[in-house]
Protein backbone atom coordinates (compact mmCIF):
# COMPACT_ATOMS: atom_id res chain seq x y z
CA UNK A 1 0.00 0.00 0.00
CA UNK A 2 1.45 3.60 -0.79
CA UNK A 3 2.79 5.76 1.76
CA UNK A 4 -0.06 7.98 3.47
CA UNK A 5 0.97 11.41 4.44
CA UNK A 6 0.33 12.48 8.13
CA UNK A 7 -0.07 15.68 10.24
CA UNK A 8 0.41 15.84 13.81
CA UNK A 9 -2.16 16.84 16.55
CA UNK A 10 0.61 17.60 19.93
CA UNK A 11 1.52 13.76 20.09
CA UNK A 12 -1.25 12.43 17.93
CA UNK A 13 -0.20 11.44 14.01
CA UNK A 14 -3.16 11.83 11.77
CA UNK A 15 -2.89 10.59 7.88
CA UNK A 16 -4.07 13.18 5.25
CA UNK A 17 -6.19 11.56 2.67
CA UNK A 18 -6.32 14.08 -1.08
CA UNK A 19 -9.47 14.51 -2.84
CA UNK A 20 -10.26 11.93 -5.33
CA UNK A 21 -14.35 12.73 -6.56
CA UNK A 22 -14.28 10.04 -9.28
CA UNK A 23 -14.09 7.23 -6.56
CA UNK A 24 -18.11 8.00 -5.99
CA UNK A 25 -20.52 6.89 -8.97
CA UNK A 26 -23.81 5.79 -9.40
CA UNK A 27 -24.55 2.32 -8.20
CA UNK A 28 -27.39 1.85 -9.75
CA UNK A 29 -30.06 -0.69 -8.96
CA UNK A 30 -30.35 -4.53 -7.85
CA UNK A 31 -32.38 -6.66 -10.09
CA UNK A 32 -35.69 -7.26 -8.80
CA UNK A 33 -37.84 -10.31 -9.79
CA UNK A 34 -37.60 -9.89 -13.90
CA UNK A 35 -36.34 -6.88 -13.67
CA UNK A 36 -32.74 -7.38 -14.24
CA UNK A 37 -31.75 -3.97 -12.60
CA UNK A 38 -28.63 -1.71 -13.36
CA UNK A 39 -24.95 -2.21 -12.69
CA UNK A 40 -22.75 -0.07 -11.49
CA UNK A 41 -21.45 2.56 -14.02
CA UNK A 42 -17.98 4.75 -13.16
CA UNK A 43 -19.03 6.85 -15.98
CA UNK A 44 -22.02 8.19 -14.14
CA UNK A 45 -22.26 10.56 -11.30
CA UNK A 46 -23.72 8.89 -7.91
CA UNK A 47 -27.71 10.23 -7.82
CA UNK A 48 -29.01 10.18 -4.52
CA UNK A 49 -32.70 9.64 -5.02
CA UNK A 50 -34.59 9.49 -1.61
CA UNK A 51 -38.27 8.51 -0.55
CA UNK A 52 -39.19 9.76 2.83
CA UNK A 53 -41.07 7.72 5.33
CA UNK A 54 -42.55 8.49 8.44
CA UNK A 55 -43.88 4.82 9.23
CA UNK A 56 -42.10 4.38 12.84
CA UNK A 57 -43.08 7.83 13.58
CA UNK A 58 -39.59 8.95 12.85
CA UNK A 59 -38.55 10.54 9.92
CA UNK A 60 -35.95 8.34 7.77
CA UNK A 61 -35.76 7.92 4.04
CA UNK A 62 -35.07 5.13 1.61
CA UNK A 63 -32.55 5.00 -1.27
CA UNK A 64 -34.25 4.39 -4.43
CA UNK A 65 -31.04 3.94 -6.15
CA UNK A 66 -27.24 2.89 -5.30
CA UNK A 67 -24.29 4.74 -4.34
CA UNK A 68 -21.09 3.21 -5.56
CA UNK A 69 -17.76 4.04 -4.12
CA UNK A 70 -14.18 3.01 -4.39
CA UNK A 71 -12.33 2.67 -1.12
CA UNK A 72 -8.24 2.61 -1.00
CA UNK A 73 -8.40 -0.38 1.12
CA UNK A 74 -11.21 -2.44 0.32
CA UNK A 75 -12.16 -1.79 -3.37
CA UNK A 76 -15.90 -1.58 -4.94
CA UNK A 77 -18.94 -0.75 -1.90
CA UNK A 78 -22.43 -0.60 -3.27
CA UNK A 79 -24.88 0.87 -0.85
CA UNK A 80 -27.60 -0.11 -0.15
CA UNK A 81 -27.51 -3.76 -0.74
CA UNK A 82 -31.62 -3.49 -0.84
CA UNK A 83 -33.26 -0.60 -1.28
CA UNK A 84 -37.01 -1.80 -0.44
CA UNK A 85 -35.55 -2.40 3.52
CA UNK A 86 -32.76 0.26 3.75
CA UNK A 87 -33.61 3.35 5.73
CA UNK A 88 -31.53 6.42 6.87
CA UNK A 89 -31.50 9.46 8.99
CA UNK A 90 -29.27 11.50 7.02
CA UNK A 91 -26.55 12.22 9.25
CA UNK A 92 -26.97 11.33 12.41
CA UNK A 93 -26.22 14.49 14.44
CA UNK A 94 -27.66 15.61 17.41
CA UNK A 95 -30.20 18.48 17.02
CA UNK A 96 -27.65 21.02 19.17
CA UNK A 97 -25.11 20.28 16.95
CA UNK A 98 -26.24 20.76 13.65
CA UNK A 99 -24.89 24.31 13.23
CA UNK A 100 -21.68 22.77 13.20
CA UNK A 101 -22.57 19.53 10.78
CA UNK A 102 -25.69 19.44 9.62
CA UNK A 103 -27.54 16.68 8.35
CA UNK A 104 -27.14 17.50 4.54
CA UNK A 105 -24.34 19.14 2.56
CA UNK A 106 -21.39 17.61 0.53
CA UNK A 107 -20.93 14.82 3.00
CA UNK A 108 -24.21 13.04 2.39
CA UNK A 109 -22.65 10.69 0.04
CA UNK A 110 -20.71 9.73 3.06
CA UNK A 111 -22.85 9.91 5.11
CA UNK A 112 -25.47 7.36 2.88
CA UNK A 113 -22.22 5.22 2.23
CA UNK A 114 -21.61 4.68 6.32
CA UNK A 115 -25.44 4.04 7.46
CA UNK A 116 -25.21 1.37 5.24
CA UNK A 117 -21.77 -0.33 6.64
CA UNK A 118 -22.75 0.13 10.11
CA UNK A 119 -25.62 -2.55 11.03
CA UNK A 120 -25.76 -4.65 14.55
CA UNK A 121 -24.06 -8.15 13.47
CA UNK A 122 -27.34 -9.66 13.81
CA UNK A 123 -29.06 -7.75 11.00
CA UNK A 124 -28.30 -8.75 7.45
CA UNK A 125 -25.59 -6.24 5.67
CA UNK A 126 -26.98 -3.29 4.74
CA UNK A 127 -23.63 -3.35 1.81
CA UNK A 128 -22.34 -4.92 -1.29
CA UNK A 129 -18.21 -5.66 -1.04
CA UNK A 130 -18.21 -7.09 -5.02
CA UNK A 131 -14.95 -8.09 -3.66
CA UNK A 132 -16.09 -9.89 -0.75
CA UNK A 133 -14.54 -7.71 2.08
CA UNK A 134 -16.27 -7.75 5.52
CA UNK A 135 -16.33 -4.25 6.86
CA UNK A 136 -16.74 -4.31 10.67
CA UNK A 137 -17.61 -0.67 12.37
CA UNK A 138 -13.88 0.81 12.72
CA UNK A 139 -13.09 0.01 9.12
CA UNK A 140 -16.91 1.45 8.34
CA UNK A 141 -15.76 4.63 10.34
CA UNK A 142 -12.39 5.11 8.55
CA UNK A 143 -13.99 4.52 5.43
CA UNK A 144 -16.40 7.30 6.31
CA UNK A 145 -13.42 10.07 6.77
CA UNK A 146 -11.76 8.99 3.49
CA UNK A 147 -14.91 9.27 1.93
CA UNK A 148 -16.12 12.85 3.12
CA UNK A 149 -12.18 13.90 2.29
CA UNK A 150 -12.94 12.38 -1.64
CA UNK A 151 -16.84 14.50 -1.24
CA UNK A 152 -14.71 18.01 -0.85
CA UNK A 153 -15.92 18.22 2.88
CA UNK A 154 -13.31 20.31 5.02
CA UNK A 155 -10.69 18.23 6.81
CA UNK A 156 -11.69 20.16 10.32
CA UNK A 157 -15.52 19.00 9.50
CA UNK A 158 -14.48 15.42 8.80
CA UNK A 159 -11.96 14.83 11.22
CA UNK A 160 -14.84 16.10 13.67
CA UNK A 161 -17.50 13.86 12.44
CA UNK A 162 -15.09 10.87 12.07
CA UNK A 163 -14.37 11.41 15.87
CA UNK A 164 -17.72 11.45 16.98
CA UNK A 165 -18.73 7.83 15.11
CA UNK A 166 -15.44 6.83 16.65
CA UNK A 167 -17.07 7.31 19.89
CA UNK A 168 -20.41 5.98 19.47
CA UNK A 169 -18.42 2.62 17.82
CA UNK A 170 -16.14 2.33 20.83
CA UNK A 171 -19.08 2.75 23.57
CA UNK A 172 -21.06 0.33 21.85
CA UNK A 173 -18.22 -2.53 20.74
CA UNK A 174 -20.97 -4.26 18.75
CA UNK A 175 -19.47 -6.58 16.19
CA UNK A 176 -15.70 -6.07 16.70
CA UNK A 177 -12.83 -9.28 17.19
CA UNK A 178 -12.44 -7.49 20.60
CA UNK A 179 -12.01 -9.09 23.83
CA UNK A 180 -14.47 -7.99 26.69
CA UNK A 181 -11.83 -6.50 28.91
CA UNK A 182 -10.37 -4.66 25.89
CA UNK A 183 -14.17 -3.11 24.74
CA UNK A 184 -14.14 -2.04 28.53
CA UNK A 185 -11.00 -0.71 28.54
CA UNK A 186 -11.91 1.60 25.92
CA UNK A 187 -15.62 2.57 27.50
CA UNK A 188 -13.73 3.69 30.33
CA UNK A 189 -11.38 5.78 28.49
CA UNK A 190 -14.26 7.66 26.75
CA UNK A 191 -15.59 7.73 30.33
CA UNK A 192 -12.39 9.11 31.99
CA UNK A 193 -12.43 11.86 29.35
CA UNK A 194 -16.23 12.90 29.07
CA UNK A 195 -16.35 12.75 32.82
CA UNK A 196 -13.02 14.91 33.53
CA UNK A 197 -13.76 16.98 30.87
CA UNK A 198 -17.25 18.14 31.59
CA UNK A 199 -16.71 18.06 35.25
CA UNK A 200 -13.62 20.95 34.33
CA UNK A 201 -15.48 22.79 31.96
CA UNK A 202 -18.12 23.78 34.48
CA UNK A 203 -15.95 24.41 36.91
CA UNK A 204 -13.80 26.54 34.61
CA UNK A 205 -16.89 28.20 33.47
CA UNK A 206 -17.92 28.93 37.15
CA UNK A 207 -14.14 30.29 38.01
CA UNK A 208 -14.56 32.61 35.31
CA UNK A 209 -17.97 34.33 36.72
CA UNK A 210 -16.68 33.58 40.01
CA UNK A 211 -19.70 31.45 41.10
CA UNK A 212 -20.09 29.05 43.81
CA UNK A 213 -22.10 26.26 42.11
CA UNK A 214 -22.50 22.61 43.35
CA UNK A 215 -20.01 20.32 42.84
CA UNK A 216 -17.70 22.93 41.78
CA UNK A 217 -13.98 23.97 42.46
CA UNK A 218 -11.27 26.38 41.63
CA UNK A 219 -9.50 25.90 38.78
CA UNK A 220 -5.31 25.86 39.68
CA UNK A 221 -4.21 27.42 35.96
CA UNK A 222 -7.36 30.01 36.60
CA UNK A 223 -8.16 30.94 40.15
CA UNK A 224 -8.22 34.66 41.01
CA UNK A 225 -6.92 36.16 38.74
CA UNK A 226 -7.58 38.90 36.06
CA UNK A 227 -10.63 37.52 33.83
CA UNK A 228 -8.35 37.86 30.68
CA UNK A 229 -6.00 35.83 31.78
CA UNK A 230 -8.32 33.58 33.66
CA UNK A 231 -9.83 33.12 29.66
CA UNK A 232 -6.32 32.47 28.18
CA UNK A 233 -5.89 29.81 31.21
CA UNK A 234 -9.56 28.22 30.47
CA UNK A 235 -8.51 27.94 26.68
CA UNK A 236 -5.04 26.37 27.27
CA UNK A 237 -6.30 24.12 30.05
CA UNK A 238 -9.52 22.83 27.20
CA UNK A 239 -6.35 22.23 24.86
CA UNK A 240 -4.13 20.55 27.07
CA UNK A 241 -5.88 18.17 28.86
CA UNK A 242 -7.96 16.39 26.35
CA UNK A 243 -4.61 15.82 24.75
CA UNK A 244 -3.08 14.14 27.71
CA UNK A 245 -6.59 12.24 27.98
CA UNK A 246 -6.88 10.98 24.66
CA UNK A 247 -3.57 9.31 25.08
CA UNK A 248 -5.57 6.49 27.12
CA UNK A 249 -7.24 5.85 24.16
CA UNK A 250 -4.47 3.49 22.48
CA UNK A 251 -4.87 3.29 18.81
CA UNK A 252 -8.35 5.62 18.39
CA UNK A 253 -5.89 8.73 20.26
CA UNK A 254 -7.01 10.86 17.48
CA UNK A 255 -10.56 10.54 18.31
CA UNK A 256 -9.82 10.94 21.97
CA UNK A 257 -8.10 14.27 21.53
CA UNK A 258 -10.59 15.41 18.58
CA UNK A 259 -13.21 15.24 21.19
CA UNK A 260 -12.16 15.83 24.04
CA UNK A 261 -11.07 19.43 22.67
CA UNK A 262 -13.96 20.00 20.95
CA UNK A 263 -16.70 19.24 24.23
CA UNK A 264 -14.35 21.56 26.39
CA UNK A 265 -14.14 24.63 24.02
CA UNK A 266 -17.67 24.08 22.91
CA UNK A 267 -19.35 22.99 26.42
CA UNK A 268 -20.56 26.60 27.18
CA UNK A 269 -21.69 27.43 23.65
CA UNK A 270 -23.29 23.76 24.12
CA UNK A 271 -25.01 24.14 27.37
CA UNK A 272 -26.39 27.73 26.64
CA UNK A 273 -27.89 26.16 23.18
CA UNK A 274 -29.16 23.38 25.69
CA UNK A 275 -30.84 26.17 27.75
CA UNK A 276 -32.17 27.68 24.75
CA UNK A 277 -33.60 24.64 23.41
CA UNK A 278 -35.17 23.23 26.33
CA UNK A 279 -37.06 26.95 26.92
CA UNK A 280 -38.36 26.41 23.62
CA UNK A 281 -39.77 22.55 24.22
CA UNK A 282 -41.26 23.89 27.69
CA UNK A 283 -43.11 26.77 25.80
CA UNK A 284 -44.20 24.39 22.71
CA UNK A 285 -45.59 21.77 25.17
CA UNK A 286 -47.66 25.07 26.74
CA UNK A 287 -48.77 26.28 23.91
CA UNK A 288 -50.10 23.10 22.84
CA UNK A 289 -51.70 21.58 25.83
CA UNK A 290 -52.62 24.56 28.05
CA UNK A 291 -52.98 27.42 25.47
CA UNK A 292 -54.67 30.01 27.95
CA UNK A 293 -51.99 29.39 30.19
CA UNK A 294 -49.34 30.28 27.60
CA UNK A 295 -50.89 33.14 26.66
CA UNK A 296 -51.17 34.27 30.13
CA UNK A 297 -47.81 33.87 30.70
CA UNK A 298 -46.72 35.46 27.35
CA UNK A 299 -48.60 38.82 28.18
CA UNK A 300 -47.44 38.74 31.45
CA UNK A 301 -43.79 38.17 30.18
CA UNK A 302 -44.57 41.25 27.73
CA UNK A 303 -46.02 43.74 30.45
CA UNK A 304 -43.04 42.75 32.58
CA UNK A 305 -40.82 43.83 29.90
CA UNK A 306 -42.70 46.90 29.15
CA UNK A 307 -42.45 47.67 32.64
CA UNK A 308 -38.62 47.29 33.30
CA UNK A 309 -38.17 49.72 29.91
CA UNK A 310 -39.95 52.27 31.72
CA UNK A 311 -38.53 52.12 35.06
CA UNK A 312 -35.12 52.11 33.44
CA UNK A 313 -35.78 54.57 30.55
CA UNK A 314 -37.54 57.35 32.88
Amino acid sequence: MPSVPCATLGAVWIPQVHRQVGRFYDGGVPARGAEPGEPPSRGRAPRIVLERHTDTGLESFGMQRRIAYDDRRLGELLVPADPDVFRTDLTSVPALLTWLVPKTGAHLPAALLHDGLVRDPEEPASYVSTQGRRVDRVEADRVFRDAMADTGTGVVRRWLVWSAVTVATLVLGRGLAWSGARTWRYRAAVALTVGVVVVLGISAVADLFDASWPLTFEVPWMGERPWRVELAGGFAGAVTIPLLLGLAWGRFRAAGAIVGVLLAVLLPVTLALAVVAGTYVVIEVLATRWPALAAGLGAAVVAGSVTVMAVLLL
